[in-house]
């Protein structure tokens, strides 16, 4: 209203005229009356240190380390054999392309828009859900270009917050990437687990976790990795996912999908892709975080993709407005480079021919040392069974080592890994395989 509209400017007029001009700019009108304020207003009090990262200090510890022979296993990216970066050829020409072409025959630097490039989010869910559905074709995906994996996770934490409830439980498997935790937890859902690991087998406990999927309260929300789970590597089999599927149904959840390795689990995206197809086609409204940090070597780009299935297109515009609401004050419009490489090596079919054989010889790499692993294992004399070093798929390997164990790789063996004895598989290479398993035995005979 108009009387609305001038007690606002009052109020905004009222705080400029509590300020009065200093030699450094404006000042509250009390400090200029001699009132000061406190040195060190953020005391220690009122703003504790947090805790480091353990993935930092881990990293900040190798790099003061002068050992010749350290390794680092606590990095969640990709290194050739040399434990050098890559950056994907098909990656390079369509930069280069960019470069010399422009996008869309013109080189600008202009907002993207609420939910980013049109080319880029069509190419994505073409990636990701095929003809699963029909949700493509029937118009039933609302869909926004995100800040990487943890962008398209938060977002879908606080779609859940706002239109399903603050403190409605989240289900996530244990354990998970450290990262899920304080993302749901900040946006206000309550954190609870569902069993997935087993100790014991150093596989996926699939009976625990059919139980705990069962035994929560109708219409809860349930976190699932899509494939090459983070931290264990344990996926489970395409018939549990059957399984899993069905009870989901049944219990009337809702399922929120991580996926950040289509294509460099397995080396092939279709089969990697499979979990979230069968889901789709199950008739599960799904939302679905996509990440190309891993599969093209985006890491520093933060290239995303969230998208929620809807039951008609009416209702995807409706879920779509929202997610334009939530995004606009959070982060408002997403950043275009890296987009625009991932839509022209998609959309391109030389390109993505090339992409897809650079992806399956980064997935082949991985797989490759794991053989080597196990193999070292064994010529060392190790008589534990390390059957799930090769079972297990994706960047990461759960070692099966205790906290004690992991410590003395470090302390005496200059190998640098997470408490949890997880190993990123990226930092193996054939130049120190056999270092590394003679370390691991003796660790563990």
């Amino acid at each position: 209203t108009h009387r609305g509209d001038l007690a606002m400017r009052s109020s905004v007029i009222r705080r400029a005229s509590s300020l009065t001009r200093s030699r450094s700019g404006f000042v509250p009108s009390n400090v200029a009356a001699g009132v000061r304020l406190m040195h060190g207003r953020w005391t220690a009090d009122k703003v504790p240190a947090g805790p480091a990262d353990p993935i930092l200090g881990l990293n900040d510890a190798f790099n003061k380390d002068t050992f010749d022979k350290k390794i680092n296993l606590g990095v969640g990216a990709y290194r050739d054999d040399n434990g050098k970066p890559w950056v994907l050829p098909s990656v390079k020409e369509a930069e280069k392309r960019l470069i010399e072409k422009g996008w869309n025959g013109a080189y600008q630097k202009e907002y993207a828009g609420i939910t980013g490039i049109k080319e880029f989010n069509d190419a994505s869910v073409k990636f990701a859900y095929g003809n699963a559905g029909n949700v493509i074709q029937d118009g039933r995906l609302a869909v926004a270009q995100v800040l990487s994996g943890t962008g398209g996770g938060r977002l879908a934490f606080e779609f859940y917050a706002r239109f399903v409830g603050k403190n409605v439980p989240i289900y996530m498997p244990d354990p998970t990437w450290a990262n899920h935790l304080p993302m749901a937890k900040d946006a206000g859902l309550s954190l609870q687990t569902y069993r997935y690991y087993d100790k014991n087998t150093v596989g996926l406990d699939f009976n625990g976790l059919c139980e705990d999927v069962n035994n929560a309260k109708d219409g809860s929300i349930f976190m699932f990795h899509a494939c090459a789970h983070n931290p264990t590597g344990v996926d489970p089999t395409a018939e549990q996912w059957k399984e899993i599927s069905s009870l989901l149904k049944k219990k009337n959840h809702m399922v929120f999908l991580d996926m950040a390795y289509q294509g460099f689990a397995s080396g092939d995206a279709d089969k990697d892709a499979h979990a979230l197809r069968l889901l789709v086609e199950d008739g599960h409204d799904i939302i679905l975080a996509q990440s190309f940090a891993k599969n093209f070597g985006l890491y520093g780009e933060r290239v995303g993709c969230f998208s929620m299935v809807a039951g008609s297109t009416n209702e995807a515009d409706r879920l779509l407005s929202q997610i334009k609401i939530l995004i606009r004050p959070m982060y408002s419009n997403p950043p275009i480079h890296g987009a625009r490489i991932v839509a022209t090596v998609l959309n391109d079919p030389t390109l993505n021919k090339q992409w897809y054989a650079e992806c399956k010889s980064m997935a082949d790499r991985i797989i490759d040392m794991r053989k080597l692993l196990k193999s070292n294992l064994e010529k060392e004399g190790s008589t534990r069974n390390w059957d799930h070093v090769v079972k297990q798929i994706g960047m990461f390997c759960f070692s099966g080592l205790n906290p004690e164990q992991v410590d003395r790789l470090k302390n005496e063996y200059h190998i640098y890994m997470t408490k949890n004895g997880r190993i990123s598989m990226a930092g193996v290479t054939s130049k120190n395989v056999q270092y590394l398993a003679h370390a691991m035995h003796q660790v563990s005979k």
